[in-house]
């Protein structure tokens, strides 16, 4: 055998062995960061969700996801420990999804209309006619359109009738 027939072998070979490499590489590091967490650093685990740790055990950790809530999740589900103040100003930045009363879901004009029993809480959609003139108006269109294609095909008809009669090329 010679060294040309090998080559793609050895080729593929080193190529395999360094993306395993670079994998293991990655996997070192990240047991590594989850190694070196303490109790009172903040993470972001792999689904997204920011907490302080409290309790570091072997295989798992103890997250308080919010003041006075618990949760307790693998080692490997902690996708990052995070800095001090670039975790600072994520929650500090965070706004509140929930708000605290239903008064921000609804505002003045809904609560006025409600009360006055007006159509004042309604939008407006550009539209200026009832429905029944709506109705009519898109009607009206729609015939004359119809009206207009009969009338098309019709003169369609004639014109292929006067050809054959005339001994045109289509009467063959």
């Amino acid at each position: 055998m010679s060294i040309m027939t090998l080559l793609p072998f050895i080729v593929l070979i080193g190529a395999m062995f360094l993306m395993t490499r670079s994998a293991k590489k990655k996997q070192q590091a990240a047991a590594q960061m989850r190694n070196e967490m303490q109790p009172g650093t903040g993470v972001r685990t792999i689904g997204g969700m920011y907490a302080t740790v409290k309790e570091i055990h072997d295989d798992s950790v103890l997250l308080e996801v919010a003041p006075g809530v618990h949760a307790l999740y693998a080692k490997n589900a902690i996708g990052a420990v995070l800095a001090d103040e670039e975790y600072n100003r994520i929650l500090d930045s965070a706004d509140p999804v929930v708000p605290d009363d239903a008064s921000s879901l609804t505002g003045d004009i809904a609560v006025d209309a409600t009360e006055s029993g007006d159509k004042a809480g309604k939008i407006d959609l550009g539209k200026d006619e009832t429905p029944a003139d709506a109705d009519a108006d898109a009607e009206k269109p729609a015939a004359k359109d119809a009206e207009a294609a009969k009338d098309a095909v019709k003169a369609d008809a004639e014109t292929a009738k006067d050809d054959k009669k005339a001994g045109g090329a289509d009467a063959k």
